[in-house]
Parts: C-alpha cells; sequence; structure tokens
C-alpha cells in the first residue's frame, strides 16, 4: 500500500524517518510547484535520488527544503543506480540543517519567482570582493531573470542561488521585484563598470597561475586591454575577448590541456 501525503504537513526529513526504520524497499515521488524528483530506498536506506539536473546527495538536499508539495511512497520499486553511499542519519542531519537555513533565507527572499537587479550604488560603496560562486550568480542577474531562471543558468541548486542572493540582498548590492512589478527607474542592467573591474582582475590572476612567468606579459596585456574596454562601457562582451585571447595565448605558451583548465575554471565566473 502506497504512503503519501502533503509536505505542508510533514517535512522530507521526517517522511524518510517514517519509512526507512520500517527497513522498506520503494521509491518516494515528490512534486512541488511544476518540478518532481524521486529518491530510492533499499531495505531503509537511501541508495539514489534525483530532481532537475541534480542526483545523489545534492538531489536529496534539494528536495528537503520543499514546504510545500506532495509525496507519495511506491515499495517495491529500485533504482538501477547507486549515487548515495552516507548513511540515512547523516544525510537526513544536514538536510534538516538546510531545511532551518532555508527558513531564515526565506525572510529575505519569499519566493523564487521574485527576480532580481542590480541596485543604484554610488561607485565608491560598489561590492567587488565576491566568491566564484557569487560572481556565477551576480553575472547572470540582468534584471528580467528569475531566481528559478538563474538556477538553471548557473547550474546551481535553488538552495545555493538563494544563499548567494541572500548576502548581496542584505548588503544592498541586489534588490528583488515581483514579475508584475515594473523595474525601478534608474536600474543599471548588469553589473557596474567597478564590479566588472574587479572580475577582470580575478581572471588575470587565474591566467597567471596557469600561464606562468613566461605568461606573464600576454596575461597583463589583455587584462590592461579589458579594463579600458570595460571603463569604455564595452561590459561582459570585453570581458569575453579578454578571456578568449588568454586562452589562445595559454595554449601557444603551455599547450592546449591548461588552456582548457583556465577556460573551465574561469567560464562559470561570467558566462551568460
Amino acid at each position: 500500500m502506497a504512503l503519501q501525503g502533503s509536505l505542508t504537513d510533514l517535512a522530507l526529513p521526517d517522511v524518510i524517518q517514517l519509512v526507512s526504520v520500517s527497513g522498506k524497499t520503494g521509491v518516494f515521488t515528490l512534486s512541488s510547484d511544476g518540478v518532481e524528483g524521486k529518491i530510492f530506498l533499499r531495505d531503509g536506506q537511501i541508495t539514489d535520488a534525483y530532481v532537475g539536473d541534480l542526483r545523489g546527495e545534492d538531489a536529496v538536499y534539494e528536495m528537503a527544503i520543499w514546504q510545500r508539495g506532495q509525496f507519495i511512497f511506491t515499495p517495491h520499486v529500485e533504482s538501477d543506480r547507486q549515487t548515495i553511499s552516507k548513511p540515512n542519519t547523516s544525510l537526513m542531519m544536514e538536510a534538516a540543517r538546510r531545511l532551518d537555513e532555508w527558513r531564515v533565507l526565506q525572510r529575505k527572499i519569499p519566493s523564487l519567482d521574485l527576480i532580481p537587479y542590480f541596485t543604484p550604488r554610488d561607485p565608491g560603496r560598489d561590492q567587488v570582493t565576491l566568491s566564484p560562486q557569487e560572481w556565477m550568480v551576480i553575472t547572470k542577474v540582468d534584471g528580467e531573470r528569475s531566481i528559478k531562471a538563474l538556477e538553471k543558468a548557473s547550474g546551481l541548486s535553488a538552495f545555493d542561488v538563494c544563499k548567494v542572493l541572500y548576502g548581496l540582498v542584505t548588503s544592498g548590492l541586489i534588490g528583488l521585484r515581483e514579475a508584475r512589478e515594473r523595474p525601478p527607474q534608474g536600474v543599471p542592467a548588469g553589473p557596474s563598470a567597478t564590479t566588472l573591474l574587479a572580475l577582470t582582475e580575478n581572471i588575470r590572476k587565474i591566467a597567471e597561475e596557469i600561464a606562468g612567468p613566461g605568461g606573464a606579459k600576454s596575461v597583463e596585456k589583455q587584462y590592461r586591454l579589458a579594463r579600458t574596454e570595460v571603463e569604455r562601457g564595452k561590459g561582459m562582451e570585453a570581458i569575453q575577448m579578454m578571456v578568449d585571447h588568454l586562452a589562445r595565448a595559454i595554449s601557444l605558451i603551455q599547450g592546449g590541456a591548461e588552456a582548457g583548465e583556465f577556460l573551465r575554471r574561469v567560464t562559470p565566473l561570467f558566462q551568460k
């Protein structure tokens, strides 16, 4: 007999606990806001999970923060893959921790349908010290994408996107609006020149590390060209050109493998 219910009434960690203690084998199918995911158990232990592009532990953690939707447990259904080996206790402790953190994030980010936008700021107050994960999100903010769309564009989970946005909203760099609201007047379409110049500096550091001393002059040349173009208003186009030229220079100096490593590290920071 299938077990089913509402995530509004019972959080996922509690639902999993109910089934796992009985040592059952089967699959949880969860749905929320049009998204469906599955969590497989064998003899009470979670063995596999997936939702969207996420699989394994990350998929479990993503579904653990769902606070509305439905679940149904279908017994005697197994996955043909095992992507999770961590004990249920450890998984559910982390899932419960994320759920608690998610409730804090929701104080500033109550809906994934909200649209992030850059707030006007004085140049001297612009935030330029950002982590790689923050760059991945901030360079995809265009004032039109919702948080759900940012999740897809960045390849990050909703939890990670909201965690980044929480800090950016708290700092005043990013605002949030309803889709039906008009963008505030004077709102920049993308990161300011100051923020983009900081991004060129981050890219330069990565290029210097990979190119080595023999490529220092080439890296510096492309860095200075990019700064000039950013200051002229070329924005992300100038950064894309900088990355392309640096990749070619690194390929000539160190080889294709190193150029590929450079692109692997910098592309998520700015790719639209």
